[in-house]
C-alpha cells in the first residue's frame, strides 16, 4: 500500500498520526490530573514510557551511547531542558482548557527560528521577523496579560514555551551520531527521575483502575507519537510535512471540546490563527531559503 503514496505522502501521514498520538495523550494526562497529583503522574508516566522507548530503540538498533564528551554535554542539557518543560507544560495543562495550552506552544516554530537568529548566527530575513513579530501579537491575543483569566497557570505554559525553544536550540548542537531514540530515551528516563525529585517527602496517592488505564494509555500514545515523528524524518522531507504539525490544535479544539467542555473565546481563536499562519509562513520562507543556491533569502514570489 505504501507504494501507492510517494515519501512525502507517507511522512504527512505519520505526522498527522504523531500530532494527533500527542494530543490524545495530553488529553489523558489531564484527565488524570483530576485525581493523581503532578509529581505521581510524571513518575508513573515516566516509568512506562522509558520501558516502552527503551524497548523500541534497542528493537530499532538506535540504542547507543557511545558519543563523544561534548554531544554527552548536549544531551544532559537536553534531558534538563526536557524534565523542566514537563513540568511547565503538565502544570499549566492541569488548569487550563487545552486548546489554550496547545495554542501557546505553537509559538514555538517561532520563537525556535528568533533564538537561531540571535544566538547561533542562522540568517532570518525581514519577511520572517515580520512573522515572528505578528506570532508574539497572536500569543498576547491568547494570554492576555493583565486579564481575568491570566495567572499563574498562563505563565507556566509560557515557560514552557521558553523552555522548549532551549531545548530545541541545544538539539540542534548535537552531532548525526546522536541517534534521536536515544536521546528520547534519556529525556523520557530524565523526566521520571525528576518526577521522583517532586514526590520526596510527598505521600503516594492509592491510583484506581481507572487513573491506571489513563496512564498505560499515556505512555502506548507516548511511544505511537515519538514512532511516527521517527519515521516522519526518515520517510518524508521535514520542510514539506512539518507545516502539519499544527494540526495538533485542532485536535486540541476537538477534544477540549467533547472531553472537558471547553472552547475558546473569539480573541483566543484570533490569536491562534495569527500564530498557525505567522509559523506557517515561517516554515514556507525557511524551506524557500534552504532551496535557495547560496542560502539567501529569495523573494516570495520564486516558489
Amino acid at each position: 500500500m505504501t507504494r501507492r503514496f510517494s515519501p512525502n505522502q507517507q511522512g504527512a501521514f505519520l505526522m498527522l498520526g504523531s500530532m494527533a498520538a500527542f494530543t490524545c495523550n495530553d488529553t489523558l494526562v489531564k484527565l488524570v490530573g483530576q485525581s493523581v497529583p503532578l509529581w505521581q503522574i510524571v513518575t508513573i508516566r515516566g516509568v512506562l514510557a522509558s520501558v516502552l522507548l527503551l524497548g523500541l530503540a534497542k528493537a530499532m538498533g538506535s540504542l547507543r551511547f557511545d558519543f563523544p564528551a561534548r554531544d554527552w554535554a548536549l544531551v544532559l542539557a537536553r534531558c534538563a531542558t526536557e524534565a523542566a518543560a514537563t513540568y511547565f507544560f503538565l502544570s499549566a495543562l492541569l488548569e487550563l482548557p487545552l486548546a489554550n495550552v496547545t495554542a501557546v506552544l505553537q509559538m514555538l516554530p517561532l520563537t525556535v527560528t528568533l533564538c537561531a537568529a540571535l544566538f547561533l548566527g542562522e540568517r532570518v530575513g525581514w519577511r520572517r521577523c515580520i512573522a515572528i513579530a505578528l506570532g508574539f501579537v497572536g500569543m498576547l491575543l491568547i494570554v492576555r496579560p493583565g486579564g481575568a483569566d491570566f495567572g499563574p497557570a498562563t505563565v507556566y505554559a509560557l515557560l514552557a514555551v521558553a523552555v522548549l525553544t532551549l531545548r530545541d536550540l541545544v538539539t540542534r548542537q548535537m552531532s548525526p551520531a546522536v541517534p534521536s531514540l536515544t536521546v528520547t530515551f534519556l529525556a523520557a528516563f530524565s523526566v521520571m527521575l525528576f518526577g521522583v525529585g517532586l514526590g520526596i517527602g510527598e505521600t503516594w496517592q492509592p491510583v484506581g483502575a481507572r487513573d491506571w488505564a489513563l496512564l498505560f494509555g499515556t505512555a502506548l500514545l507516548i511511544l505511537l507519537a515519538y514512532l511516527c515523528a521517527v519515521m516522519t524524518i526518515r520517510t518524508g522531507e521535514v520542510s514539506a510535512v512539518a507545516p502539519l504539525r499544527y494540526t495538533g490544535l485542532i485536535w486540541a479544539l476537538v477534544l477540549g471540546w467533547l472531553v472537558f467542555g471547553d472552547w475558546p473565546s473569539g480573541i483566543t481563536l484570533v490569536g491562534a490563527a495569527i500564530v498557525v499562519a505567522a509559523g506557517l509562513f515561517t516554515l514556507l520562507r525557511e524551506r524557500q531559503v534552504a532551496e535557495a543556491p547560496d542560502g539567501s533569502e529569495i523573494p516570495l514570489e520564486k516558489t
